[in-house]
């Protein structure tokens, strides 16, 4: 049963569903977090610009305002970089653990 708290307001769009695209979500920034991890160059460059046109492209044809659709990349590309730091970190570790 909704109360006051969990009711949402109406909005205009009311009744429209708009699927969501799971791309963005921990599996796909772990894996570009290897992807990118395992690239040098030209290769790492186009690979990076390619997936974060494919979520653009996602988020759009899922109905997502254009206006939003530059910030929920932005996030991805944190995301994936705060993925690479960690994986970074945790080699490191790993490496100085076996000394």
């Amino acid at each position: 049963m909704a109360t006051e708290t969990t009711r949402r307001p109406a909005a205009s769009h009311e009744g429209k569903i708009i699927a969501f695209p799971s791309a963005s979500g921990i599996a796909n920034v772990e894996r570009c977090a290897r992807e990118l991890g395992r690239r040098h160059g030209a290769d790492a460059i186009e690979f990076w610009k390619a997936e974060c046109r494919r979520l653009a492209d996602q988020l759009l044809a899922a109905g997502m305002p254009e206006s939003d659709v530059g910030q929920r990349v932005m996030e991805f590309q944190q995301d994936v970089q705060i993925e690479l730091v960690l994986s970074h970190q945790n080699q490191a570790i790993a490496r100085s653990q076996k000394r």
